[in-house]
């Protein structure tokens, strides 16, 4: 449920704080239009400080006096636990194979609002220009959740470098390799922090807001995930929203602003490909 004046209690995890201001945004039983004058906020958590598309989202939001306000988090595994407590309206930050794996683990009633970008997910180092340059007991930083490390495995398997279970499905643990011949070592850390690694391993795997925010280009990494965009890719990043929110005209609003062609575009220009509006 939205909240009105509400300073968020999870400050310790924030970056970025809250104003009191603005009003309550209506619920999806009410019409979905504020007063005249009025501005109707709608909080959306995010992860990492590069989220400019945003700001062509409230462009596209003024006309119906509606207002996306980001709450910044450090951490992937905050946000949804943010929007189950009722703390904020939206998240979005993580992919469909994220969101699955944190309800089954955690019990969360959030559910899909809608598709928003494709990222791909890179391996970058400081030593080597080719993933084949890899050699024997090198070192590898992978994000320590558990869908994101799993989608690094698999990126190593369709490379050539290791084999994993086929059983495990796309999000394969370090149990599931089955052959490992270069006998790589992985590094579990905190996704944002993989990339502070690059001096210290061969190489890294660091996911799209965060290599941007670490001025990481995509022309620069050692190999790339190779994905494309469809209904059925799990790695699809999305809003989440409260699931009985999904009617939420405000909400809905805000999902068609940000599936606009003018945000697609947006998309496009800011991020050069390390994006990829992913509805259309």
């Amino acid at each position: 449920m939205m909240k009105k004046n509400k300073i968020l209690a999870l400050s310790v995890a924030l970056v970025l704080s809250l104003s009191a201001c603005g009003t309550s945004a209506p619920n999806s039983s009410s019409s979905g239009s504020a007063g005249a004058g009025e501005i109707t906020e709608v909080t959306v958590g995010v992860v990492g400080s590069n989220n400019e598309q945003w700001d062509t989202v409230n462009e596209i939001l003024a006309k119906d006096n509606i207002q996306v306000k980001l709450v910044e988090f450090s951490e992937y595994k905050l946000p949804n636990a943010a929007l189950d407590s009722g703390e904020i309206d939206l998240n979005a930050f993580q992919h469909k194979a994220y969101l699955e794996k944190e309800i089954a683990d955690l019990g969360y009633d959030i559910s899909v609002l809608g598709d928003t970008i494709l990222a791909p997910l890179s391996l970058y180092s400081n030593y080597i220009t080719d993933i084949q340059q890899l050699k024997e007991g090198d070192k590898i930083a992978v994000p320590s959740d558990p869908t994101n490390e799993g989608r690094c495995f698999k990126i190593l398997e369709s490379a050539g470098v290791l084999e994993v279970d086929p059983a495990a499905g796309y999000v394969p643990e370090i149990k599931d390799i089955t052959s490992n011949p270069l006998n790589l070592e992985f590094v579990e850390v905190e996704a944002a922090n993989t990339a502070s690694l690059l001096p210290d391993v061969a190489a890294a795997f660091v996911n799209g807001a965060h290599a941007v925010d670490n001025g990481l280009k995509l022309e620069d990494a050692v190999y790339t995930e190779q994905v494309e965009a469809g209904s059925d890719n799990p790695y699809i990043n999305i809003i989440a929203c409260s699931t009985e929110d999904l009617d939420n005209e405000v909400y809905q609003k805000v999902l068609a602003a940000y599936q606009s062609e003018e945000d697609a575009q947006a998309i496009l220009d800011i991020y050069q490909g390390a994006y990829i509006p992913a509805w259309n």
